[in-house]
């Protein structure tokens, strides 16, 4: 079996020596407007860390800046042993594909399957229509897929259509689907957010359950006080574009963390 598609290696962690994200002076502005402003922080491996704030002060452009997907106006980014804003652009793509992004939207593609989708998730790795079908692609690359859908409970819908599935299992697929790209740190933006309580929760134990099982590293955008606590194990707070909270959640409570955002709307 050729070792690049071998499903064994689907579920298994990587293995990272010193931090996993260290970030220094981050800022970005959009024409005169300062959304972050010299932002200083580090992440170590196998770490669930929750990313708190009021609207608008700045964390999904803190995500998007951390891949590039938003050009940083100045600030180093180092994750995953990378230089992050010195990548050109071929390498770049091969960097992103380290990192699994969970967003609020699934981006899936509703008229194909399930395990179809599933697939998209190998194109870092594999190009052409073998990556898009599941009738195309390789058995190995198959076989990796159903191991990644028994991973979110979903492998007995594998040939289903994406959009007769609920909102929570699209989501469990996307999860899937960003596990096929084998990543080392997984950032999320509101994973919970367009989901019932007690499924959005079913989504955050299963996302905190990797970074335990495999190793991963976790940065997620959460406005949830209770999800905040539950399944992060460190804390930080933006407010007006810089770090105004940063501690192990263990130290945290719901009423602590509500003062810091009262703090933010009383500002």
């Amino acid at each position: 079996m050729n070792a690049q598609f071998a499903p064994a290696t689907a579920l298994s962690g990587p293995t990272m020596v010193g931090p996993v994200l260290v970030v220094s002076g981050l800022a970005k502005a959009f024409d005169d407007r300062r959304i972050l402003s010299g932002l200083d922080f580090t992440l170590a491996p196998g770490q669930s860390t929750a990313l708190i704030g009021a609207n608008g002060s700045g964390k999904s452009t803190l995500l998007k800046c951390l891949i590039r997907l938003i050009e940083p106006t100045e600030g180093k980014i180092e994750m995953l042993g990378h230089d992050v804003r010195a990548l050109a652009p071929r390498d770049l793509r091969a960097f992103r594909a380290q990192v699994g992004i969970v967003w609020q939207r699934h981006n899936l593609v509703p008229r194909l399957s399930v395990l179809s989708n599933v697939i998209h998730g190998v194109q870092s790795r594999l190009s052409g229509p073998r990556a898009w079908f599941q009738a195309l692609a390789p058995a190995q690359v198959r076989a990796e897929a159903m191991l990644c859908l028994e991973r979110v409970g979903l492998a007995d819908r594998a040939v289903a259509r994406v959009d007769s599935l609920s909102g929570g299992q699209q989501q469990r697929v996307a999860i899937a689907r960003m596990l096929m790209q084998r990543p080392a740190f997984i950032l999320a933006d509101e994973p919970d957010a367009s989901l019932d309580p007690q499924t959005g929760e079913e989504v955050m134990a299963l996302l905190l359950g990797l970074v335990r099982e495999k190793g991963l590293s976790l940065l997620m955008i959460s406005h949830r006080l209770e999800h905040t606590l539950a399944f992060s194990d460190r804390i930080l707070g933006l407010a007006q574009g810089r770090i105004a909270l940063d501690l192990p959640t263990a130290d945290a409570d719901a009423a602590g963390l509500r003062r810091f955002f009262d703090h933010q709307e009383a500002s």
